[in-house]
């Protein structure tokens, strides 16, 4: 099978539903528009609005310690600046973004939906040129980064292990078909192309707890990290790369 790219994802806001592309346009230095650029932040943690540099993903609210999160479907019109979020098909909020009292809307259904105690709510972190990535803390050239997995990985992963591995685990930007079983680590120190697009592999992606849950149920049902150290030694899926080059990927795109 020719190297190709399989799906294409952007994360509007952190921690929440991928909404899947067509096509993407992509600049040098720049991750995917519009992703990662909106997150809800704890309030006792670091993240403070207006801040210039990252924080750990710990401070925000993420799949890593609120599974619940996944059994919400949301989405963020990215043109409109309106976010709903539906339950079982369900549309339970309806918000928009630039108006005051939309984002006071969205402070309160999370702070119902986290069993936040009365009178506290989520921080609403959304800062011009910010992105909320798992990378940012390390450096803003880092935050820029795409993540990309590779899809023989996740299939060798479920084969070995005799289980179900949704690719959606793993959050990407980027889904690659084609490739070797964790040719990932070949990748990186690596120029290669998604479609017009010129990028450079930069670090494996080491996986967290995230992992665990199934998309889509708010279920934490899978040991993901334990399962790739006890099979393979290492906690890696997939890798992040940096954008060189300007132009467009859709899926379907060649990659070589």
């Amino acid at each position: 099978m020719t190297p190709h790219v399989d799906g294409l994802f952007v994360y509007p806001v952190k921690g929440m539903t991928p909404q899947p592309l067509d096509r993407v346009r992509l600049t040098p230095g720049r991750g995917v528009p519009h992703d990662r650029t909106l997150a809800l932040a704890r309030p006792d943690g670091e993240y403070v609005p207006g801040m210039r540099h990252g924080v750990s993903k710990r401070h925000y609210y993420v799949l890593v310690a609120e599974e619940r999160l996944a059994g919400l479907t949301t989405h963020l019109d990215t043109a409109t600046g309106v976010f709903t979020v539906d339950v079982r098909g369900h549309r339970v909020l309806t918000a928009d973004l630039g108006t005051a009292g939309g984002l006071a809307d969205l402070r309160a259904f999370y702070a119902r939906v986290l069993d936040l105690p009365p009178g506290v709510e989520p921080v609403v972190a959304r800062d011009e040129g910010r992105r909320f990535t798992d990378t940012a803390h390390a450096s803003d050239e880092a935050m820029e980064h795409v993540s990309v997995v590779n899809l023989a990985s996740v299939r060798d992963l479920a084969e070995r292990t005799g289980t179900e591995v949704d690719p959606l685990r793993f959050r990407a930007n980027v889904h690659l078909e084609g490739l070797e079983p964790w040719a990932e680590f070949d990748l990186v120190g690596r120029e290669f192309s998604l479609g017009d697009v010129r990028v450079r592999g930069t670090k494996v992606t080491v996986r967290c707890a995230a992992t665990e849950v199934r998309p889509g149920t708010g279920r934490r049902d899978l040991p993901v990290p334990q399962l790739l150290a006890r099979t393979y030694g290492h906690e890696v899926v997939g890798c992040y790369v940096q954008v060189l080059s300007a132009g467009e990927v859709a899926v379907g795109a060649p990659v070589g």
